[in-house]
């Protein structure tokens, strides 16, 4: 089966959209997706195929999660998400377990964006989250980007405790994919109660990265964005 899967995304590659993805994901020395190789397939392709593919092991989930294709990779992601949905509660935790030994191999923003909230921020909704704060303090890129997409799933319920918290944590962090995934979130939880946003915002706004703000403010109005932005530079200037 592991071979029909890789024949099947095979026969699908495009070279050409395959160099453009490994452009646009940052694959030369020293980017955050060195060594990443990509086939070229549109993620609605590689779900198809995923689909076919639901019965899947794990013991095969992880040979094309060791994969250096970065479609290997995201089909397996996908499937591993078709599964859990399905599953049982004592099948859900092995998912889980087995999704956090991995996080070493879901090592792009799209396969991070993908799949944490739908397995991770999923299987925590009512349980002890401890797990996002180690993964938040991770020297992992990939593992402090898990913790805070995995609080989409919270911030959907209005559930913000959580996120908020990581968000402190993940405040001076230095990568800019951090900063984008936590304005995100912080626009997130502003669409649900822009009350909860802005009395962080008023706490922290001058220390955040510029990135995050951005992200973070993008939903307000001119007057307010300004506002934000403003009190931003006067601090850089001071």
């Amino acid at each position: 089966m592991l071979d029909q899967i890789k024949n099947d995304l095979a026969q699908l590659s495009n070279p050409e959209q395959g160099k453009k993805l490994s452009r646009f994901f940052k694959t030369g020395k020293g980017q955050y997706g060195e060594g990443d190789l990509f086939l070229g397939i549109p993620v609605p392709e590689q779900r198809k195929v995923a689909k076919k593919y639901i019965d899947l092991s794990l013991n095969d989930i992880q040979k094309l999660l060791n994969s250096n294709t970065h479609e290997h990779r995201l089909t397996a992601l996908l499937i591993l998400i078709f599964k859990y949905k399905k599953a049982e509660n004592s099948a859900k935790e092995q998912i889980f377990n087995f999704y956090l030994k991995n996080t070493k191999n879901i090592n792009n923003w799209d396969l991070v964006d993908l799949s944490a909230p739908k397995i991770i921020g999923d299987y925590l909704v009512i349980k002890d989250r401890f797990i996002l704060y180690e993964l938040a303090k991770s020297n992992s890129l990939w593992e402090r980007r898990i913790a805070i997409l995995s609080t989409f799933k919270f911030i959907a319920n209005n559930d913000f405790k959580d996120a908020l918290n990581i968000l402190e944590l993940l405040l001076h962090d230095k990568h800019d994919l951090i900063h984008k995934a936590a304005g995100w979130a912080l626009r997130e939880i502003g669409k649900r109660n822009q009350e909860v946003e802005e009395r962080f915002l008023t706490k922290y706004c001058t220390q955040m990265p510029r990135t995050m703000l951005r992200y973070a403010i993008e939903k307000f109005d001119e007057k307010k964005r300004k506002f934000y932005l403003t009190k931003k530079l006067q601090q850089k200037t001071q």
